[in-house]
Order: C-alpha cells, then structure tokens, then sequence
C-alpha cells in the first residue's frame, strides 16, 4: 500500500458501517458511506452522531445515495445484514471498484456473491456491535482478546490486498486478522448466531426479558449449537474458530451455566429491543434456510 490516503465507501450506514466509519475517519482516511432515504438525510444534515463516553459528538461525513459506476475506491466495505446482501451487491456489480469486502455471515459459500461481482469479493466479518438509539451510534468494540475484525480471500491466498486491508486496519487501530478459510469461518459463526440469536425469538416473537433468563433458553442454546456444530462437521465443514470444538466436547451442564450468565447480560438486553430483535431475526430465519440448503446439497439432515 502506497503512501496515498486510501478511499473508502462503506455500504450501509447502520450499526456496523457507522462505527468502522468513525474509527477509519479518525485515522485520516478517506471515507464516504452510502446509505438511503431518513438515515441518508439525517447524515447530510447532523452528521455521524455518535456517544463517546457519554457525551454525544458529531463527525461531518460525506454521504451518497447513488453509486456512479465510475467512482472508484481502493476498499468498498458492504456492511449490510446477510439477509440484504443478495440485494445490496447488484448495485456494486458494474462500479469498477476491485475489491468489495464482505462484512456479514454467510452460511452457504460464496458461490451466489461471486456470480453477482467475480474475483472482487473478499469475504469478512466485524468486531464490532451496538446500536443506534435516536440517531445517535453507541457502539461496542469488544477487547482484542475476544474479537478482532476478520478476513481473507475465498481462496485463502494471502494476496497483496488483504495485507493492504491489514494496514487499513492498523493505521486506525482495529484489532484484525487474516483467516484462511472464510468459509468455515463464516458458517461456523452461523451456526453460533443461529444458536443465540434464535434463542431470543419464540414463534417469530421476540421473548421477554424474564423468559430469556432461563435455564430452558439457556439450555435451548446448548442443544441447538451442539447439534448444528455436529451437521457442519458432517459436511465437511472444519469448525473454526477451534473453541467452538470445546462446545463438543463441553458438558451440558457447564454450557447451560455458561449461556446463562451471557443471557443476563446488557448485551442480550439490547438484543431484545424490538428495533435491533425483528431485523436480527430476519437474518437470523435466512441464515437458517440457506444453511439447511447447504446441509442438504451434502448430503446432511
């Protein structure tokens, strides 16, 4: 990566995009976000409101709501859910940006991206979380230690641009890491999702606070990531990160006890706000459909 001030656009402005945007911003890079209809105006005329350590702030940001096919980045991060990606990179499809990186689950491969932008898919996932109360960004970047921002090419190929995405990151002093085999990783990270997300929902509802703290929702975690862990093994998958071989191997007892204390969290108390609860369970309910796709073209029930 050349001395050059590196362009970025971040596509989708919500949780994600907005706190990879701050961070990228305060290190001096180049960055536009693309975002659409109240959350494009709000960003034109307040900027990128955010809470730094309970005072709210603000970063004037370009924003754009069309794409021209000619305006070219060195990095195009798609920020959106996994359930929007499908809809999100046709738009992307004819720019003729090179790289466009992935920052969502997946559970099925990379087959359906590739065939919608080619070669210039470099698949990841954030280490970041929050949410967005009144226009305003509280965001969450959890230690080094238990989450960094990861990525790497489908082929697992350490090329030069994963290394220049590499210096990105530690020009703004992101915790990241290189991994060379997004798909396991992705998948794997479904099935945890699937598990914890999906726990927090009963009929396409979300469940009170009280409910969630039970050792039964607890323990529906346990059974339901032990046994998806299992089928993606079944297909072939290698489970990665290695700790989720721990929960193999794992007594029941100690993870119920384990997703108990996670479930009193405040982390699960904003994960039941119906805001952020509907939107996850609309990617966690396509996460779950295309990973029994996936399970099925290998021949796993």
């Amino acid at each position: 990566m050349s001395g050059k001030q590196q362009r970025i656009l971040i596509f989708g402005a919500g949780v994600i995009g907005s706190a990879y945007a701050i961070k990228f911003m305060e290190a001096g890079t180049d960055v536009t976000l693309f975002a659409r209809s109240g959350r494009f105006r709000t960003l034109q005329e307040k900027g990128l409101q955010y809470n730094d350590k309970g005072t709210v702030k603000s970063l004037k940001v370009k924003v754009i709501d069309t794409l021209e096919n000619d305006d070219v980045y060195d990095f195009i991060f798609v920020t959106v859910r996994y359930d929007q990606a499908g809809s999100a990179l046709p738009a992307l499809k004819d720019n003729q940006s090179k790289t466009i990186v992935t920052m969502t689950n997946n559970s099925i491969g990379f087959s359906a991206w590739q065939d919608i932008v080619g070669n210039r898919l470099l698949p990841a996932f954030p280490g970041a979380g929050g949410q967005i109360k009144k226009e305003v960004l509280y965001a969450r970047f959890p230690p080094k230690f238990l989450v960094a921002t990861v990525f790497g090419e489908v082929n697992g190929v350490v090329t030069e641009r994963v290394e220049n995405l590499t210096k990105l990151f530690r020009t703004a002093e992101l915790p990241c890491s290189i991994h060379k085999d997004m798909k396991a990783y992705l998948i794997t990270h479904s099935v945890s999702d699937i598990a914890l997300v999906g726990s927090l929902h009963a009929g396409h509802k979300i469940i009170d606070e009280k409910t969630a703290r039970t050792r039964k929702t607890a323990h529906q975690i346990t059974v339901t990531l032990k046994t998806y862990l299992k089928k993606i093994q079944k297909a072939g998958v290698a489970i990665n990160p290695s700790v989720f071989k721990f929960v193999l191997l794992c007594p029941n007892l100690i993870l119920d006890l384990f997703f108990m204390i996670w479930l009193r969290t405040n982390m699960v108390k904003d994960m039941l706000l119906p805001a952020y609860a509907n939107n996850a369970n609309k990617e966690i309910v396509q996460l779950n459909k295309d990973l029994s796709k996936f399970l099925s073209q290998n021949g796993v029930t």
